[in-house]
């Protein structure tokens, strides 16, 4: 089979997701395109003229009724974005952020539930029914978010007390009491940070063998070969950027010790490690390689909607918060109350940080390398076709200067391959969803335009150029419409997107779809039983 048929039979892999429910991506029925704009903005739910006649949601769009816990996943997506601004992608910490914070409003929720028990404190602060008012929750709740925010974030604690203001909080009630409502937030907020100042992620700086920066390393980590000298195929080595100002950064390699970090719903994070990958010289890897080398050089516009779709955007929340707004468009979408939010969002809080445990443990265990070197290796010397920057399309080139679909300031994340951790986070809460919905039906649909993250502002007839020839009959609008039809078709689409991206070989998406739902399968009866009452708190 030739490349370009291997990558046109992937494509149908992706368009047999899209097209699941009868409808193409681009301008849907009865959505008039404006020129050089978006589509006429349309209701947050309506009937799509799908073949099956399916209502859509509209990805993250307003939800007047949501509840309290909800609005507060807004904020702690939004102080994870700020941060992201600030200093850059952090998917692991990222996911701890909204994990602690999650579980703080779930802990100040389980006080005013007649079963539940807390991650921390179990049902020692339960309240008596008297006191189990929907304010009481609420102050709770919001007081717990709060401290939770405010220590993950101590840079941006006048923003996180402004937003507590919005929410009707007093952040500056620091009472202990737990017959008053913020005394409830306040204890189980600290109990819970108590305990994750040391939990193996270094929060603190002062792990033994850190340099006492917040989040270093303390394994002693280092690369197998340095920059100057021969590249080790099968091991990861630092991929040079630009910095954005004409010079050169290495990245190393992000949080290497999070496998020593303690879990929520795992025993250890070693419980799922997936089996060995290919090696750099085998028949396997030069398959794998040629098959992302040729999607990768004829990405559609649809597919690039989807490959910046899921890689999230400059202020991305990472998998976490891609996966807490697919579990709020759940929300919306039937409707749910606060106490099946304040479920809901923990458990998918604390499976996309289970995930991200369990993947850097695959990684920091077998330090694969990326794309961006197997191209390198293997293709020494020849010449293939290539993203050749923006604007610019497709050309061809030495294979020395490949390049993945993505700004020269973020060519690829700063970790090794395998597995791929967009793959193992959407595969685990996918399957979150599902369990906890009672069905894998999502039928949500977002809008994206194609090249705004990579390419932004360039018309699509010079975006799909070859050869230096601009695309004929390319379209005016950069507008795609992507519909989501299932929770496990959303995370299958993730992995994909990695591959079409040029950011993974196809075995790192398979590895990490399969660990996270398996890891998923096994998490989520740990989780649920502290809404049912028979937990035990966990220790280290």
């Amino acid at each position: 089979m030739s490349l370009r048929a291997l990558c046109f039979l992937l494509f149908l892999t992706t368009l047999s997701l899209i097209l699941a429910i009868g409808c193409l991506p681009g301008s849907l029925p009865g959505d008039a395109a404006q020129p050089g704009g978006l589509p006429p903005a349309a209701s947050p739910v309506q009937a799509r003229a799908a073949e099956h006649h399916v209502d859509l949601l509209d990805h993250a769009s307003p939800y007047p009724e949501a509840s309290v816990a909800y609005r507060w996943v807004e904020i702690i997506e939004e102080a994870a974005a700020r941060r992201v601004d600030r200093i850059g992608a952090k998917p692991t910490i990222i996911s701890r952020d909204m994990m602690i914070s999650c579980t703080g409003m779930f802990d100040a929720w389980a006080c005013y539930d007649d079963r539940a028990v807390g991650t921390r404190l179990g049902h020692a602060l339960r309240r008596p029914a008297a006191e189990r008012t929907q304010a009481n929750r609420t102050i709770a709740i919001g007081i717990a978010a709060c401290r939770c925010l405010e220590d993950l974030y101590p840079e941006d604690t006048t923003w996180i007390d402004a937003k507590a203001v919005t929410m009707g909080i007093d952040h500056h009630d620091r009472d202990a009491d737990p017959a008053h409502a913020a005394g409830i937030g306040n204890l189980v907020a600290a109990a819970l940070l108590s305990y994750r100042h040391h939990d193996g992620a270094n929060q603190l700086g002062d792990e033994s063998g850190s340099d006492h920066t917040p989040y270093a390393d303390y394994t002693y980590y280092r690369p197998t070969r340095g920059p100057d000298e021969p590249l080790d195929p099968d091991s990861w080595r630092p991929i040079p950027f630009s910095d954005g100002k004409g010079g050169i950064i290495r990245p190393g390699f992000l949080t290497p010790h999070w496998y020593r970090v303690a879990p929520v719903g795992l025993v250890s994070a070693d419980q799922f490690r997936p089996p060995p990958p290919p090696k750099a010289d085998s028949a396997q890897m030069r398959t794998e390689v040629d098959e992302c080398i040729a999607c990768n050089a004829h990405l559609t516009i649809e597919q690039k909607a989807v490959v910046e779709f899921m890689r999230d955007g400059p202020r991305s929340t990472g998998q976490s918060g891609h996966w807490l707004r697919f579990a709020q468009d759940l929300s919306h979408r039937d409707r749910y109350d606060l106490d099946q939010d304040v479920k809901l969002f923990f458990c998918v809080a604390s499976v996309a940080f289970d995930a991200f445990i369990a993947c850097w443990d695959a990684k920091r265990y077998y330090n694969t390398s990326r794309p961006y070197w197997y191209v390198r290796y293997l293709k020494k010397g020849q010449l293939i076709q290539g993203y050749a920057g923006p604007g610019l399309g497709v050309k061809t080139i030495p294979a020395e200067q490949w390049l993945p679909y993505s700004p020269m300031t973020f060519l690829t994340p700063p970790f090794p391959g395998y597995s791929s951790g967009h793959a193992t986070v959407s595969g685990a809460a996918s399957k979150i969803l599902e369990l906890f919905s009672g069905s894998d039906r999502f039928a949500v649909i977002a809008r994206r335009c194609a090249g705004a993250l990579t390419e932004p502002g360039i018309p699509m007839a010079r975006i799909q150029a070859v050869e230096g020839k601009p695309a004929e009959n390319a379209p005016d609008s950069c507008v795609v419409d992507l519909v989501l039809p299932t929770f496990s078709g959303t995370a299958d689409l993730a992995a994909l997107s990695r591959m079409l991206g040029g950011y993974h070989i196809r075995s790192d998406n398979e590895a990490g779809l399969a660990m996270g739902r398996a890891l998923a399968l096994y998490c989520f009866p740990r989780y649920r039983a502290f809404w049912d009452g028979n937990a035990q708190p966990t220790s280290r």
